[in-house]
């Protein structure tokens, strides 16, 4: 079976924002390609969407050939097209640098960083193929500044943010739009689940929806823009910090010792 509607690639898509993401765009009438290591969550979200809507699949991001399998079998369902690719799977362990163990710090620059340069450059042939197709990545307001109790995770999403500006400019070339959402904290599992509790999340704390990205997610797709920054205190903040970077560190370091 091959369709011909607009087709979005979702990793992490078994739960949260990629959940939601898949859901809004399936209402909209968008085919989705279902991509998680929890095939469980997988099968259930496509029972809600339906199998003429959407396909699934296994993925490890972390991993080439997976990936590429996954691209595969994708594009049987798409007559070989992909309108777009969000690069939503992520990680994070939250404690200061030496409490969390290396192997988990290690593991957050695989998925968070490799993870998206592997489905980048995985995606790529069938993206090239599609009139006006999207790269649409996850980073994170810790990519404005490097947040305390949370280093390894802020460095992942400065490395994405780096990687979409730079795309942004090289793929279109290629006639790809490149693009990421820089939200504040958002309320799901990943964020609950945490032991320790960096400064930043008890004083902002987990107010955004994976609901609201979800619809970031879709504005994304659909306009030219490099940054999506949720919420107006995150935009505040951004400006502040364009204008006057020397108030930066200052303001981190208030936020770390007023939470400890």
């Amino acid at each position: 079976m091959s369709i011909k509607r607009k087709s979005i690639f979702i990793t992490g898509a078994a739960s949260g924002i990629g959940r939601e993401t898949a859901l809004l765009f399936a209402k909209k009438g968008w085919f989705t390609g279902l991509y998680d290591l929890n095939e469980d969550g997988l099968r259930k979200l496509q029972q809600e969407i339906g199998e003429e809507q959407s396909c699934f699949g296994v993925l490890d991001v972390t991993d080439p050939q997976s990936f590429e399998n996954a691209v595969v079998d994708f594009g049987k369902y798409t007559n070989g097209m992909m309108h777009a690719l969000f690069n939503n799977a992520g990680i994070m362990f939250m404690g200061s640098l030496e409490d969390v163990d290396l192997s988990l710090q290690l593991k957050t620059m695989r998925v968070n960083v490799e993870g998206i340069i592997i489905g980048i450059y995985a995606s790529l042939p069938l993206l090239k193929k599609t009139p006006g197709s999207v790269i649409l990545s996850m980073s994170s307001a810790s990519a404005m500044y490097g947040v305390p109790d949370l280093a390894v995770y802020s460095a992942s999403k400065f490395a994405v943010r780096g990687l979409t500006e730079a795309l942004n400019i090289e793929l279109a070339r290629s006639g790809i739009h490149v693009t990421d959402i820089m939200p504040l904290y958002v309320n799901t599992g990943m964020i609950s689940s945490q032991r320790n509790k960096a400064g930043t999340l008890e004083i902002f704390g987990a107010k955004l929806t994976p609901t609201q990205i979800a619809e970031y997610a879709w504005k994304a797709v659909h306009h030219k823009k490099l940054h999506w920054v949720p919420t107006l205190k995150l935009k505040t903040l951004k400006t502040l910090s364009r204008f006057f970077p020397f108030v930066e560190k200052p303001v981190m370091q208030f936020l770390s010792k007023k939470s400890s």
